[in-house]
């Protein structure tokens, strides 16, 4: 059972529902977040249903929930969310809406970062991303500018009206993160980071969620429990579009509640765009980083055809025989030891193209791994 407290409740009103709950050998956890109050009953429920919670002044509600994410569950919030992101421009992710959240991976220069900016807003997106905290695989890989960084994304909102979205990486970053952006993104590799969900909950700014590359939609739910329980109910969950069927998982998400305002990151694959959209997706978060691929991406998705690569190929990479210029580029790109994702950052592209396009190599060659292309781009010139 939830108790949910008004906002202008004291701490005398929150003092006499713990008494009560108390006073019939029951548990009351409190969570107290930036605007609200929330207190968690453990213990026998029928017991509860006779304190007459709701008449205690300073309650707005009491909720019994069955399911383990009590606070993110439709029992407890039935009606569709909207997530409003910015201060003085506001910025609505929710049912009536279809947001597009775009702008540069990596926060570089403030003169790169408002280029790019300015040509997401031109493409009709409305929230502006860009990472100052870049977590990597290898610590030896730029890992963003930091403060330095979200002083640039600062810069950038004050230029265009677009509110800021950026990763935190750790807890504690929260409190600088949430200092210069209006929405904090909790990211695939830390969504099981428990303390940075209970950080960010208690920074009083949406949240946007990234589900675990291997987690189920409870583990993703739970997550958002974990951030919800400390007060902020403002959580829109973002699908990495793993390559699974999208469809057929959220068909499972119909006890969403708070956070059911669903985003996706920007597939390749028109099937799985189709079916996001199908299911209710709210928005599509992107990192084309030109007006040029923006444009085209957002009429693709708008027609649901394949997101054309527009990007041209490095005209200064070798081109080696029998195979295409943008495969050259990637052949070239293994050979420096970047990773499929490494890959894609670079030249825009999602992670399925270069896995499509490291495929088409192999055959090609004849290799059947990374360490054999190289050589084989050794033997036809390559001196890198």
């Amino acid at each position: 059972m939830v108790v949910v407290m008004s906002p202008d409740a004291t701490e005398e009103d929150v003092a006499a529902v713990v008494a009560r709950v108390e006073a019939v050998g029951g548990e009351a956890n409190v969570s107290k977040g930036l605007t609200r109050t929330i207190i968690g009953l453990v213990g026998d429920i029928e017991s509860f249903h006779h304190l007459n919670l709701r008449t205690l002044r300073g309650v707005a509600d009491v909720h019994r929930i069955s399911d383990p994410y009590k606070l993110v569950s439709r029992q407890h919030h039935p009606d569709r969310s909207t997530v409003w992101v910015g201060t003085g421009r506001q910025v609505p992710i929710g049912p009536e809406t279809f947001t597009f959240i775009a702008g540069p991976c990596a926060v570089e220069t403030p003169g790169q970062t408002l280029e790019a900016a300015q040509m997401a807003q031109a493409a009709g997106a409305t929230l502006l991303r860009g990472g100052a905290f870049k977590p990597r695989t290898s610590p030896y890989a730029f890992q963003g500018l930091g403060v330095k960084g979200l002083e640039i994304l600062a810069g950038v909102r004050e230029a265009t009206g677009m509110p800021v979205v950026t990763e935190v990486v750790d807890a504690r970053d929260v409190a600088v993160v949430a200092e210069h952006a209006d929405m904090l993104q909790v990211g695939t590799r830390n969504m099981a980071n428990f303390g940075l969900l209970q950080a960010v909950g208690e920074a009083g700014k949406p949240v946007l969620l990234k589900r675990g590359m291997t987690a189920t939609i409870e583990e993703w739910l739970m997550a958002a429990e974990y951030i919800a329980r400390r007060g902020n109910l403002d959580v829109v969950l973002c699908d990495p579009f793993d390559g699974r069927d999208v469809a057929g998982r959220l068909e499972r998400i119909p006890t969403l509640g708070p956070a059911k305002v669903l985003v996706f990151t920007w597939t390749d694959h028109p099937q799985r765009r189709r079916r996001a959209l199908e299911a209710g997706a709210n928005g599509f978060l992107t990192k084309h980083a030109s007006t040029r691929e923006l444009l085209a991406a957002v009429e693709a998705v708008l027609r649901g055809d394949p997101v054309p690569d527009t990007r041209a190929p490095d005209e200064d990479v070798q081109v080696f025989p029998g195979l295409s210029q943008r495969e050259s580029e990637v052949l070239v790109l293994i050979g420096l030891g970047l990773s499929n994702q490494e890959i894609a950052d670079r030249i825009y592209v999602s992670v399925n193209s270069v896995k499509t396009y490291i495929r088409q190599i192999y055959a090609k060659t004849g290799a059947t791994r990374r360490t054999q292309a190289v050589a084989w781009a050794h033997e036809h010139g390559w001196d890198g």
